[in-house]
């Protein structure tokens, strides 16, 4: 019966999301209050029908009801009850619930909090909302029933695949959903703007907490991903340029550009038609990255569907969602006139570089991921890019952007003296020169890009220091105002900080993790010892183990540095008892400068085992340095001129919003 009030619940959310989108669009354009004030019970209506839908598949899954069809596809009755809970959201139709859950969360919290937004444009932007929630409803209700039942019920599940068993894949795909679709706000926005045919300072105040919001979700999102495929998948990497990644990576760099674009249009009136266009293409690139993953056009653990009907679904809705904005776009952009002249050496200049240099990198992945695809589809045969294409070409583009990013946020706007700027960031230049030559004396003989990787890292890091060291007037004033000065910050300044010093961190640790990696991999019996990069691993023998619902082979071995034991690491080889898959778990030791990382492999019968062993060297900077950033998202989230209810606008139409 719960199954049934799910499915029915999801029926009724479709008809209100259909109310949604079109009484308070009516209404918008007829300029009555009474029908835009439908906008908001609605949006809380579609966000409460869907919860019963989505906790209703929930409790399928959790009381093992082998009934429902995807239930006894993607679970059973051995599983632990966390992978039960994950499962919802581990196949497809489950995917699907969660990714509409989320838009129709978004928009309630909007008509819950956007109390200082004009009523046109909060429900002009609720009714597009709702509009891409009547898309996707669609999708699940006529291709993806998640409730869909099973006469005879099986007696047992087959499982969910093991690849996703992992407490990592139980919390990323929410998070990656919730930044994935919070660029709906921003898109929702930005089409309701281009209809109202305004956008001021208010405006993009308004938009850029939706906006930060989903760029620090997706942020924690791909980052949680790259962490899990370094430790479950046993391969030693953390990013391969799979289409799948290169999905999540598109919208991130767009919205990246919006989040900077953003702040032009509010403090400068300008950019305004660049940063409309830049709200659709972060949106519509994650509506690709959906019909990527979802259509059956590529095979990853990620890529749920393989039925062609479900693609050509959301193709369509990606021809309508992305084709008539644009659309829209081309039609009322021009009609956005900007203020706010400046010079190239400028803030908004810097900030305009940044722009350019991110959607290029973004235009880059995006060719390198779709061409095969476009190839294949015409008749042009298979082929694959790989990470060759991508580093040839997404690297060179960043190397001035994070070079630029030290020298932005100390330029002045309107106009600038770049030479007095350089002049201001000499420590900056001296630090990375120092650790350029020292790195390069250390690792000579070993790749050039290493010491240029670090003294980049560097160079950001020390500049984001000497700007945060200027704001609170550090050495020009006594220790105790500089105090005072750094916590009477916004938030916003402290967030900036955080996130562009988490940058120098990442980079940091991308250089040391892909250049400088050491394996080794060889047959080994117990008591055997191997060296990798001055640390001794001693294999002291395999193990049976057996897990809740799976049976291994657990590896053990010693690391010793000079004699000293650093380390025991324990590498599996897993069996899952129902599917029968196998999965590998590696055996990893953190320190501050890099990691021990140990994989147990096949047998080869004679008493040895295949071992791969790896010294990863800056590898936790990764992590770190993402955390850092994610943290400067949510500081700066915190600051009273970004929360969400901004200020009103003012009754003239001419006049932008004042700016705190």
């Amino acid at each position: 019966m719960i199954v049934e009030i799910g499915h029915f619940a999801l029926i009724l959310a479709l008809c209100v999301a259909v109310t949604q989108a079109a009484v308070p669009m009516i209404g918008a354009h007829q300029n009555n209050r009474g029908w835009m004030a439908v906008a908001g019970p609605t949006a809380a209506a579609q966000l409460g029908l869907l919860l019963i839908s989505f906790f209703a598949l929930m409790y399928a899954y959790v009381t093992s009801d082998f009934s429902v069809k995807n239930v006894a596809a993607n679970s059973n009755s051995l599983k632990p009850m966390i992978y039960k809970i994950s499962g919802v959201w581990g196949n497809h139709e489950g995917s699907m619930l969660l990714w509409v859950l989320i838009l129709a969360l978004f928009g309630a919290i909007v008509a819950g909090f956007g109390r200082n937004l004009p009523p046109g444009l909060k429900a002009r932007t609720l009714a597009v909302q709702a509009l891409v929630s009547v898309g996707f409803l669609l999708f699940i209700i006529l291709t993806s029933n998640p409730f869909e039942r099973l006469v005879p019920a099986p007696i047992d599940g087959r499982g969910l695949n093991p690849l996703l068993q992992d407490p990592g894949l139980a919390l990323h795909p929410p998070i990656l959903y919730a930044g994935y679709v919070g660029f709906s706000i921003s898109f929702s926005f930005a089409v309701a703007a281009l209809i109202e045919g305004k956008v001021d300072a208010a405006w993009a105040r308004w938009v850029r907490p939706w906006t930060l919001l989903a760029w620090l979700f997706l942020t924690a999102g791909i980052a949680l991903g790259s962490w899990w495929a370094y430790y479950e998948l046993g391969w030693g990497g953390w990013w391969y340029w799979d289409p799948v990644e290169n999905a999540s990576f598109m919208p991130w760099l767009v919205g990246t550009a919006l989040l900077h674009s953003a702040i032009v249009v509010e403090k400068r009136d300008a950019l305004k038609s660049w940063t409309i266009l830049l709200a659709i293409l972060t949106f519509s690139l994650s509506l690709i990255g959906t019909f990527l993953v979802r259509s059956g056009v590529l095979t990853s653990v990620h890529a749920f569907a393989t039925d062609p009907e479900r693609g050509v679904f959301i193709l369509l809705l990606l021809v309508i969602a992305i084709g008539g904005s644009l659309a829209l776009y081309a039609w009322r952009a021009p009609q956005l006139q900007s203020g706010g002249l400046f010079q190239p050496i400028s803030r908004e200049g810097g900030l305009v570089l940044n722009n350019l240099l991110l959607t290029t990198s973004a235009a880059t992945v995006f060719l390198g991921t779709l061409y095969p695809l476009f190839l294949e589809a015409f008749g042009g045969g298979k082929v694959s890019v790989g990470p060759p294409f991508f580093n040839a070409t997404f690297i060179p583009l960043m190397v001035p952007l994070v070079i630029a990013l030290g020298v932005g946020p100390l330029l002045p706007w309107k106009r600038a003296d770049l030479g007095g700027v350089l002049a201001r960031l000499k420590f900056a230049f001296a630090a990375a020169l120092i650790l350029t030559l020292i790195t390069a004396y250390l690792t000579w003989g070993k790749s050039v890009f290493g010491a240029m990787g670090i003294g980049i890292a560097v160079w950001l890091g020390a500049s984001v220091l000497v700007e945060f060291g200027e704001r609170i007037g550090f050495g020009r004033v006594s220790l105790s105002d500089s105090v005072k000065r750094a916590i009477g910050l916004p938030r916003a300044a402290w967030g900036m900080t955080l996130a562009h010093f988490g940058l120098a961190v990442t980079v940091a640790g991308v250089t040391g993790a892909g250049l400088w990696q050491v394996e080794s991999i060889q047959i080994m019996r117990p008591g055997d010892k191997v060296e990798v990069s001055g640390y001794e691993f001693t294999f002291e023998g395999a193990e049976n183990v057996r897990g809740p619902n799976y049976a291994a082979e657990r590896g053990t071995f010693t690391v010793r540095d000079d004699g000293q034991v650093v380390a025991k690491l324990s590498g599996e080889r897993r069996r899952y008892l129902v599917s029968g898959d196998e999965t590998t778990e590696a055996g990893i030791h953190t320190t501050a400068m890099c990691d021990l990382y140990a994989v147990l492999g096949e047998p080869n019968g004679k008493g040895g085992w295949t071992t791969r062993l790896y010294y990863k060297p800056l590898v936790p900077w990764l992590w770190l340095g993402s955390i850092i950033m994610v943290l400067g998202g949510i500081v700066s989230l915190t600051d009273r001129r970004l929360r969400i209810g901004a200020p009103s606008r003012r009754s003239s139409r001419a006049a932008p919003a004042p700016a705190e």
